[in-house]
């Protein structure tokens, strides 16, 4: 009796919610006018054409770099 119970409750709120989740304002199938985004622009140049100078922080992330940042990192004894 139990269990034949609990099944109907849970069948019963499982309608229940899947029904509620439907909202009949808004219609899927509307024909809806899309337009693409336009391009983003490109950033501008403040170096002048010039490098970027070689830092800490523009640095490429490799195994040797990273090798050498701990080691100056460790404190010597």
């Amino acid at each position: 009796m139990k269990k034949t119970f609990l099944f109907g409750l849970l069948a019963g709120s499982l309608m229940l919610s899947a029904t509620s989740c439907k909202n009949p304002d808004i219609k899927s199938d509307e024909d809806v006018a899309t337009t693409p985004l336009p391009p983003i622009p490109a950033a501008p140049d403040t170096t002048g054409g010039k490098p970027a100078p070689v830092t800490d922080a523009t640095r490429e992330i490799n195994a040797v770099n990273a090798t050498e940042d701990i080691k100056k990192m460790q404190p010597t004894m």
